[in-house]
């Protein structure tokens, strides 16, 4: 196939285009470098720095051609997108739009657009795991951002007839993760903190549990979602391990000291019943976070 992804300078993304590399596809890699680092670029890819929320017919004729467009490009995490909502609406909601036209214009088959769990807000335990059949219920503009992006990528399959598939992943790990700026998670944030010698900084009372889910398995993800024979109008899959872990314990694995702060807007837990991921695109996690710690510590010299 030949295939763009937005955003495959960054962590998520540099992994999927180094795995369509390796799976013999042509890769072209639009990123802006706000968070993305050249250097994670396959030297096989294509490259364009590009702002995606710029008008696309810019670019001419660069998207005719693909197959398939993996759209991971956005202005994420939450706590930033409440601080300045229309620069991240422009970026998430108005960039994804611009894909999706350039995606219809150009007769693309299929758009795989990276969401996110944060749609479901502060889910009940009651209602735990969550599935994709689940009252959506965004509590910051970046959540809102996805849901848009979704409904969008489902309204272009209902008028267009192009095909489109949205991933909710949940809290992603690994490597490349950044330890710099202002979109960090909280691995990296910790690991950053215990790197100079202070205390590993906690919201609330650390008791908040996420689903950590492996990066290796959400590139398995979207390359089922791009490639396997089955016709998309606006599916959407939960992406996540299916267990989750307390910011404490994730404090624990690290080790180190800790200090405890104000709470912020979050929900108190994010849990993904994967089934639907697991029966459709034979999606199969494959580490534990606590087993890949290690490693990571190690690596950071911790």
């Amino acid at each position: 196939m030949k295939c763009i992804v937005t955003g495959g300078a960054g962590f998520i993304g540099s992994h999927l285009v180094d795995k369509l590399i390796e799976e013999g596809h042509r890769v072209l890699v639009l990123d802006d470098l706000s968070t993305g680092k050249k250097e994670n670029i396959n030297e096989k890819a294509d490259f364009i720095q590009w702002d995606i929320s710029q008008d696309w017919n810019e670019l001419g004729t660069t998207v005719e051609g693909i197959d398939v467009i993996f759209h991971l490009a956005a202005k994420a995490r939450v706590q930033p997108s409440i601080e300045e909502p229309i620069e991240y609406h422009n970026a998430n909601v108005n960039g994804t739009l611009n894909m999706l036209v350039a995606a219809r214009d150009a007769g693309v088959k299929r758009f795989v657009f990276s969401s996110s769990s944060s749609v479901y807000g502060d889910v009940e335990e009651k209602d735990l795991p969550t599935s994709e059949a689940s009252e959506l219920n965004p509590m910051s503009p970046y959540a809102l951002h996805k849901s848009i992006g979704e409904q969008y990528c489902k309204l272009f399959s209902e008028l267009y007839g192009m095909e489109t598939v949205s991933l909710r992943y949940f809290n992603v790990y690994g490597d490349r993760m950044s330890l710099e700026g202002a979109y960090k998670l909280v691995i990296p944030i910790f690991t950053e903190q215990r790197l100079n010698g202070g205390p590993m900084t906690i919201n609330g009372d650390g008791e908040q549990r996420r689903d950590f889910t492996y990066v290796g398995d959400v590139i398995q993800a979207n390359i089922a979602a791009g490639t396997l024979d089955r016709k998309f109008k606006g599916d959407v899959f939960n992406i996540g391990h299916g267990d989750n872990r307390t910011v404490n314990q994730i404090a624990d694995y690290i080790g180190g000291d800790r200090l405890y702060g104000d709470p912020v807007i979050e929900p108190k837990a994010t849990l993904a019943d994967n089934e639907k991921a697991r029966d459709i695109l034979n999606f199969s996690p494959s580490k534990n976070i606590e087993d890949w710690i290690p490693s990571w510590k190690k690596e950071m010299g911790l």
